[in-house]
C-alpha cells in the first residue's frame, strides 16, 4: 500500500500497446494478409476526424494537467486530483484519445487489423495501466477519488 501512496506500480509504457497494434496490423496487412477496411468516399475524412478528435483530446488533457502542475507520466506520482476538463467525460481521457487515434489511422491505413486487437490492447492497459493508476489516487486522494469514481465513468 505504502508504495501505490508515492506512484502508479505500472508495468506497461500505454502507448506502446497501441504502436503495436498499429504496426502490426500494417505489417499483417502489407504481407498477404489483407483485411481491407473501406468504407468508401467517407473513409480518410472519418480516419483523419477520428485522429484529429484523439489528438485534440490527448493535448486538452495534457493542458489541465499541466494547469494543475501534475504528471502525466504513468511511472510518476500525481500530486493533484484533476476532475475537471476532460477529466469530468472520462477518468482516462488520454486512453480514449489514443482508441480515436487507433481507429483514425486504422482507417488511413485501411486495414482491420489493429482494430482486431483491441481486446489484448484493453487487457493489457487495463491490467498493466489503469489498476494501478487506480491503486495509486486511491492510496493517495481516498474518499475524494472513491467518489469521483463513482461520478465519472472510466471511459465515456
Amino acid at each position: 500500500m505504502k508504495d501505490e501512496l508515492n506512484r502508479p506500480r505500472t508495468l506497461i509504457l500505454p502507448p506502446a500497446p497501441y504502436a503495436a497494434a498499429l504496426l502490426g496490423g500494417w505489417w499483417l496487412d502489407r504481407n498477404q494478409l489483407a483485411m481491407p477496411l473501406d468504407l468508401g468516399a467517407v473513409t480518410r475524412p472519418l480516419g483523419w476526424l477520428a485522429v484529429g478528435i484523439g489528438l485534440a483530446l490527448f493535448v486538452w488533457t495534457l493542458w489541465t494537467l499541466a494547469r494543475h502542475h501534475t504528471t502525466v507520466n504513468p511511472y510518476f506520482g500525481a500530486s493533484v486530483l484533476c476532475t475537471d476538463g476532460p477529466f469530468r467525460l472520462s477518468r482516462n481521457p488520454i486512453y480514449l484519445g489514443d482508441w480515436s487515434i487507433l481507429a483514425g489511422v486504422s482507417l488511413l491505413l485501411h486495414t482491420a487489423w489493429p482494430l482486431l486487437f483491441t481486446p489484448l490492447i484493453w487487457l493489457m492497459l487495463r491490467f498493466g495501466v489503469i489498476r494501478h493508476e487506480e491503486a495509486h489516487l486511491e492510496a493517495k486522494f481516498g474518499d475524494v477519488y472513491r467518489d469521483y469514481k463513482t461520478r465519472v465513468r472510466r471511459w465515456i
